[in-house]
């Protein structure tokens, strides 16, 4: 069973800059595609952002280009989110995802197999 870990989350004040954290204790990242995903109360799931395992592309939802940045450490065998310039909208639990899939990642939850458990933002102050 592949397990991933999210951490990083908690209150942050408006215009703060948390990184998330995901990380997988018992398998290797290095070629398995990573999407964020973030779902708010009230609201569907949003794709938040994706970087492929092919040749480490990266895309952003409009509502977070600019201000976040996924990377990924393979070293580490994690992959990050750093927000940047968060606002009350960005209050949600966010997940991360993978599959196993050498090519292009794209912002679709379908596209995804695993799962963490998710993180709560809360952007307030």
């Amino acid at each position: 069973q592949v397990q991933l870990v999210e951490s990083g989350g908690g209150l942050v004040q408006p215009g703060g800059s948390p990184r998330l954290s995901c990380a997988a204790p018992k398998f290797t990242l290095d070629y398995y595609a990573i999407g964020w995903f973030r779902q708010a109360p009230g609201k569907e799931r949003e794709g938040v952002s994706c970087i492929s395992s092919s040749d480490g592309s990266t895309y952003y939802a409009d509502s977070v280009k600019g201000r976040f940045t996924i990377s990924r450490d393979n070293a580490k065998n994690t992959v990050y989110l750093q927000m940047n310039s968060l606002k009350p909208e960005d209050t949600a639990v966010y997940y991360c995802a993978a599959v196993l899939k050498f090519r292009r990642c794209v912002l679709s939850g379908s596209w995804y197999d695993y799962w963490g458990l998710g993180t709560q933002v809360t952007v307030s102050s």
